[in-house]
């Protein structure tokens, strides 16, 4: 019997939904050869830091997990986007093994084998055919490209990420029927700039079931919408063609859910800091999307205390979040990150000043979700169950992506699974999340 241990492996995610998509990868590819994962770093052969590198306060994140990995294990490879600068990581923590930037997925496995070499030949029909996944079974992100072509001031990403690069429409499409096929359920759709999709590649056809497909944003999502599965559509810019895709959400096809980063609504502002679509006129855009689609929820990001932002630019804001009417709205106070652009637009707006508007932004835009969310009890929702309890559940309608947007609180009399979709009436609602029992038996 062969008795040479199996190595282990502890990791780290952190950061966007994308760098999960990465550690998912590259966790598939240490399974297939041969490695376990620990749970803890004391015991483990060595760990992998999958870094974040966006905002400064993320950057420091991912320097206190290096630093508590080398105290807990000694043995540290750090990969991701903060691997783009790896001087900043050594200036730190000069004894790590090595630092890999974003997507070199390679890098990480040649610096895994040369600490803890496998142990044996990989056999690749003990990994799952869809891969290992670091989300619940019935959910999983779907990336269709890396990169952004676009150079908004406050943003790095294309400097740590690189340009667009898009993935051929087939090779998508074979990964989303893989899953489905494992699975899961809902399929959630994100790259940098979903909506320039295939731009990269001239809308190149491939090869899938007999018939040509473009690596099109609506041709994509048409696709995707065959397989049966539920599909949220994350990062999108509101370019035209999306009118487009707001019919098959009409026609249920993809769910009726818009992930759009509109980050401000002040003319000045959104010029210096250079957004796409920056000048479309985003209020009649949402009015034009709810005639064709009532039930479509748009989620948002937002940036105050932008640099030159103005008390006027501000109220400016606020008076667009009355008119839009948004459902779900994240929203952050300006970080200057190092090399960023925005940094030397403007003069900087003072921490309080930020302090006071992030408060009443909020203040404002919990009154529109709270108003949005009660509109909705009395109705009958699909409910997808993350979690199931002595109490109850807990899951999402089709307007709530998981960990950024609210829940549904259910309570059924009769036993209900995670990964099912229950319809289920809602009976009350707070100011983020939904109640109600599951309807029937």
């Amino acid at each position: 019997m062969d008795d040479v241990r199996i190595p282990k492996v502890s990791f780290v995610s952190l950061g966007c939904p994308k760098a999960l998509v990465d550690s998912e990868r590259i966790i598939t590819r240490l399974r297939a050869e041969g490695y376990e994962l620990a749970r803890e770093h004391a015991g483990a052969d060595l760990v992998i830091v999958n870094t974040c590198g966006f905002l400064d306060s993320a950057q420091a994140e991912s320097l206190d997990a290096i630093g508590q990995a080398l105290t807990q294990n000694g043995k540290v490879v750090v990969t991701g986007c903060m691997g783009a600068e790896p001087e900043k990581i050594l200036s730190r923590h000069p004894n790590v093994l090595a630092v890999t930037g974003p997507q070199q997925y390679e890098s990480v496995l040649a610096a895994v084998h040369a600490a803890a070499p496998p142990r044996h030949d990989p056999f690749l029909d003990l990994v799952p055919e869809q891969g290992v996944k670091l989300t619940p079974r019935h959910y999983a992100y779907l990336k269709i490209s890396e990169g952004c072509n676009n150079r908004c001031t406050f943003c790095i990403i294309p400097k740590l990420r690189g340009d667009l690069v898009s993935r051929p429409a087939a090779e998508v499409l074979r990964e989303a029927e893989r899953l489905a096929a494992a699975g899961v359920k809902e399929l959630l759709v994100i790259s940098q700039d979903t909506s320039a999709y295939g731009l990269d590649i001239k809308y190149a056809a491939s090869r899938w079931k007999e018939r040509e497909v473009r690596a099109r944003f609506l041709d994509l999502a048409r696709e995707l919408g065959e397989l049966g599965l539920w599909v949220r559509l994350h990062y999108v810019y509101p370019y035209p063609h999306v009118d487009e895709v707001i019919r098959l959400m009409a026609d249920g096809k993809v769910l009726p859910y818009l992930d759009i980063p509109f980050q401000h609504a002040a003319p000045d502002v959104l010029r210096r800091m250079r957004r796409p679509a920056a000048q479309e006129q985003t209020l009649d855009r949402i009015a034009a999307w709810r005639a064709i689609c009532p039930d479509l929820t748009i989620r948002s990001t937002f940036i105050v205390g932008f640099p030159g932002e103005t008390e006027a630019d501000f109220e400016l804001l606020l008076d667009w979040l009355d008119a839009a009417k948004l459902d779900r709205v994240g929203c952050f106070r300006y970080e200057p990150v190092n090399g960023a652009s925005a940094n030397d637009l403007a003069a900087p707006v003072p921490d309080e000043v930020k302090e006071s508007r992030w408060h009443r932004f909020m203040q404002r835009q919990q009154a529109i979700s709270a108003k949005r969310l009660k509109a909705k009890v009395g109705t009958r929702q699909s409910v997808i169950i993350d979690e199931v309890g002595p109490r109850g559940a807990k899951g999402r309608t089709k307007g709530d992506a998981p960990e950024i947007d609210g829940a549904v609180h259910v309570t059924s009399r009769r036993p209900i699974k995670v990964g099912e979709i229950a319809t289920v009436k809602i009976e009350r609602a707070d100011a983020y999340d939904l109640h109600g029992t599951v309807a029937g038996f």
